[in-house]
């Protein structure tokens, strides 16, 4: 992992970023910057509105304060180079892996691809998944590692330059949820995407990330921290604790200060 924030403006900026509903407050005057390279994984409690800031910067929910800059423009809605991907993976069970992959590409927001470019683009995504061998099976026939890998790789077949990820590998066992983290950050190094991973899992975080930002009641942005840890993590165990024991500490006092809202 590199310092990634040396480089001269990031990639995804949000500024002041605030969102009301029905008289409540799910997020107060947030500031991320995430850069080209940088995973960005954001903790926080039920209710604190993580997946409702990957909402909005992926364009699909506007603030009612606030803006978001995606490559120095201003986000007014779905991008082509922004992809999202759910803790669901949401295959569609009639069409192959190879077309779920593809599935999308022609849509009216994508750049226009000829027939050669799109199978291109979908071969590279799912050689970079490891899933080359499955392109014909049905999404029935995949393991729920596999089809994390497959809609994986239908955001890559986008080639996006930014990639935002709510909680994919929550529902899968430790050994399989592994194996993802570590593809996961073979792509962010590959693609040189911005990231941001919204996940429960403190540990998660700990393993692979460039930087840790933590939610508190409310949707206020309560801590920022660089994880300069040398790679491969789970050899610096007492790094690790300290900084999971920062965090735990952190999310108690903000728990603490406020009762959660009922819902994001």
């Amino acid at each position: 992992m590199s310092d990634v924030t040396n480089m001269a403006a990031p990639r995804v900026d949000v500024r002041e970023v605030g969102l009301s509903y029905a008289g409540r407050r799910l997020l107060n005057g947030i500031d991320l910057s995430v850069w080209p390279g940088e995973l960005v994984s954001v903790l926080g409690p039920s209710g604190s509105g993580k997946s409702t800031l990957l909402r909005i910067v992926a364009g699909l929910q506007k603030p009612t304060s606030g803006h978001v800059i995606v490559d120095d423009a201003p986000l007014e809605g779905p991008r082509p180079d922004v992809a999202l991907a759910f803790q669901d993976p949401c295959l569609l069970p009639w069409l192959s892996v190879e077309k779920n992959v593809a599935f999308g590409l022609g849509f009216a927001r994508q750049p226009h691809l000829s027939r050669g470019e799109r199978r291109a683009r979908v071969t590279a995504a799912l050689d970079e998944v490891g899933l080359a061998h499955a392109r014909h099976h049905a999404p029935r026939q995949l393991s729920g590692g596999m089809a994390q890998r497959a809609a994986l790789a239908r955001c890559l077949a986008r080639q996006p330059r930014t990639l935002l990820l709510d909680e994919p590998f929550g529902a899968l066992d430790e050994v399989t949820r592994g194996d993802m983290q570590r593809l996961l950050l073979n792509v962010v190094r590959d693609t040189n995407a911005a990231t941001v991973l919204v996940t429960h899992d403190i540990d998660e975080a700990l393993l692979v990330s460039d930087r840790i930002v933590l939610l508190g009641n409310r949707g206020t942005l309560i801590l920022q921290l660089a994880v300069d840890i040398p790679t491969p993590r789970d050899a610096h165990v007492e790094a690790l604790g300290a900084l999971r024991i920062q965090i735990l500490q952190a999310l108690r006092d903000a728990m603490s200060r406020a009762p959660l809202p009922a819902h994001t």
